[in-house]
């Protein structure tokens, strides 16, 4: 089975799909790995080092002629589409439920394709689970990035000419971002506080050091997959009182909020930036999802009443070669998982494959 694995086009995005590394494990599978030409040099990883590997270098247009299996990060583009080929089959993030268009088209092609970020969230799938892989970078960067435009440092710092007091840290959500956003600033020295909509994350927090603000509904607040349910407008105000004094009282502020499928919630709004310290900084990870923070844009970084708002999209690409490996190592499980040298298995009674596979043959299964 030939893999194809193709560079990335999407604007700023330095990933790639399979390293050197990966490459000469699944050549050590009985695969073949077919590599863009300088798909991985934005991450660090040259031509040579695939070749070393025993992958095959190619131009775009050999992959989409010649391979069996067709590899990258981000979703097929229009324009890449066009070049499937009936009986091809394709593995990417799809995030079917917010561009359903995108499966049609595929479909329309008469391929199988397969969402890396539709892996069910159960324990014999931990390893082949990308989004929390890139989150966990994701949750780190996001800490350094705030750090970079507050003008305070994090830790408790004594020296002849006074004592500083640590930054105080909030971060709204706590999923594997969250979390190692919290173990980030609190390692950095920082006093954290964490919010979520989910009761059952307060040990988590608390385990990591940070004050757990509760939100009381009265209701366990967990969707299917671990991923928190849209929120009613009294259960946000509830949440926006409980929480208001820290946000006005936090140097750095990180929102982390998604909802699977729909537009992310909107948790901070701008009559409550108003009230937030002058010099604060919030790091909205959720902008490219329409945003948790009502004055955040994609890739802008926003002042206003004194604080900064920095809406930066696609967080571990910033940290490509770390996200690559590990983006690897889990479409390396994902694929060895479901294949071998030769053939998919197709089984829909196996959960992994009933979660992942929309489009069989041209049929779309969702």
């Amino acid at each position: 089975m030939k893999i194809g694995v193709l560079k990335e086009i999407r604007h700023n995005e330095k990933r790639v799909a399979v390293t050197p590394k990966i490459a000469q494990d699944f050549i050590r599978k009985g695969f073949e790995i077919w590599l863009e030409k300088d798909a991985g040099l934005a991450s660090s990883f040259d031509n040579a080092s695939y070749e070393k590997s025993g992958a095959k270098i190619v131009e775009k247009a050999q992959i989409f002629e010649q391979v069996d299996v067709i590899v990258k990060i981000n979703p097929l583009e229009d324009n890449e589409i066009e070049k499937l080929k009936k009986g091809q089959t394709v593995i990417t993030l799809v995030y079917h439920k917010l561009y359903p268009e995108t499966v049609q088209k595929i479909a329309d092609k008469g391929v199988n394709l397969f969402s890396m970020d539709a892996i069910p969230r159960i324990s014999r799938a931990q390893n082949m689970d990308v989004l929390s892989s890139q989150s966990n970078l994701a949750g780190y960067k996001a800490v350094i990035l705030g750090a970079d435009f507050m003008t305070k440092i994090f830790p408790l710092m004594m020296t002849a000419a006074g004592t500083i007091t640590p930054a105080k840290v909030l971060i709204y959500g706590v999923g594997v971002a969250g979390l190692q956003a919290i173990a980030t600033a609190k390692r950095l020295g920082a006093v954290v506080e964490a919010t979520d909509v989910r009761p059952e994350t307060k040990e988590q927090a608390e385990s990591l050091g940070a004050k757990f603000i509760s939100v009381e509904t009265g209701q366990t607040e967990v969707s299917e997959g671990g991923y928190a349910k849209e929120q009613s407008a009294e259960f946000l105000q509830k949440q926006k009182e409980a929480v208001n004094k820290s946000l006005f009282d936090a140097d750095l502020v990180i929102t982390t909020a998604l909802v699977q499928g729909a537009k992310a919630p909107v948790l901070i709004k701008e009559d409550q930036i108003k009230q937030m310290k002058r010099g604060a900084v919030i790091v909205d990870m959720a902008v490219e999802k329409g945003g948790n923070v009502e004055l955040s844009r994609p890739d802008e970084t926003v002042e206003k009443y004194g604080v900064k708002i920095i809406g930066k999209t696609n967080l571990p690409s910033t940290l490509a070669t770390n996200a690559s490996e590990l983006y690897a190592k889990n479409l390396y499980n994902f694929i060895t998982f479901m294949a071998d040298k030769d053939h998919f298995k197709f089984d829909l009674e196996e959960e992994i494959t009933r979660g992942t596979l929309l489009v069989k043959e041209g049929n779309i299964l969702i």
